[in-house]
């Protein structure tokens, strides 16, 4: 019990969450947008693994760390685009189409690394974002290294889901982009254009999704491997639901996965082997389902979501 105390009282476990779960705002952000006008996007495992491996390359080949997310956001948005094609404008099933991109964006991503970079017993690097020192913050007592030891990617996600809850539930292009996820044919009574929204929507997510995935190669780590991303695309769809469609709860949903995850890790430290390392990998997990299981209940769905959409049909 001391041992668990112990744990929960340390800065460093505080600290990890926010870097664990920076790539999880970014990534259910980015599916919740896309979900909310109508559009479920599995895509986002591949998209997220291919943003980990296009803005480290970038940056390995001579860009500036700020420009390798924006590689990863624009491809992002192209894969974005090409769902979009696939569901929005030809009416696909949305898990099929997703399901494709992950596998295209995945696949292809490590068939580009392995074309460009050179095999290695060790994979290159690069110099990573460094944490910032905020004055008179980050030198507060437990609450500094806890929460003001990050780097900036990790903030702008933080402030990113804030702002996304405003545009969504304050703003005109949240009510329309609501309004296409709710009923598109009642949206474009409005006067609004249905297709347009989703292609936005999902473009821009996408993007996201892309930038999510830059941060692990970007930020928390300092190179790409394949099976970096390790399934974080379907924990943010899992997120989307638990949030039930709100950017403010996804936050909190992203937080309390790290908080699931970077105890697990300590836990499994301070046991040592006497018990399977396993079974501490299934604690987040596990708990997540606990947690998504009581969430789902109350989480109301967008009406249109799944639902192609044909000018001039009911």
């Amino acid at each position: 019990m001391n041992a668990v105390i112990d744990i929960f009282a340390s800065a460093g476990l505080w600290a990890a969450v926010l870097r664990i779960a920076t790539p999880l705002i970014l990534g259910t952000l980015g599916a919740l947008l896309c979900e909310r006008s109508g559009v479920l996007n599995l895509g986002i495992e591949g998209i997220m693994t291919f943003g980990a491996m296009i803005g480290w390359l970038a940056v390995y080949n001579g860009a500036d760390l700020w420009a390798g997310l924006l590689v990863a956001a624009l491809a992002g948005g192209v894969f974005g685009l090409l769902h979009a094609a696939l569901t929005v404008t030809l009416g696909l099933s949305q898990h099929v189409s997703g399901l494709g991109v992950t596998l295209f964006a995945s696949s292809f991503g490590y068939y580009v690394f392995r074309l460009l970079v050179p095999v290695a017993g060790t994979p290159p690097t690069i110099e990573p974002f460094q944490p910032i020192d905020l004055p008179a913050l980050s030198s507060l007592p437990f609450i500094g290294p806890a929460l003001f030891t990050q780097t900036l990617p990790t903030y702008g996600a933080i402030a990113l889901a804030l702002v996304l809850g405003y545009v969504l539930f304050r703003t005109p292009l949240g009510l329309a982009i609501r309004m296409t996820g709710e009923n598109p044919h009642a949206a474009e009574a409005q006067g609004i254009n249905p297709m347009v929204m989703r292609y936005g929507a999902v473009i821009f997510g996408s993007a996201l999704m892309g930038v999510g995935g830059a941060f692990l190669t970007l930020s928390a780590f300092n190179s790409f491997f394949p099976t970096m991303v390790q399934g974080r695309g379907w924990i943010c769809i899992a997120l989307v639901v638990f949030a039930s469609w709100r950017p403010g709860r996804a936050l909190i949903g992203a937080l309390l996965f790290a908080l699931f995850d970077s105890f697990q890790l300590r836990l499994q430290a301070v046991l040592g082997g006497g018990v399977p390392y396993q079974i501490f990998l299934m604690i987040p997990y596990l708990l997540s389902i606990a947690a998504l299981a009581l969430m789902a209940r109350r989480a109301r769905v967008p009406q249109a979501l799944m639902q192609p959409y044909r000018r001039g049909e009911r």
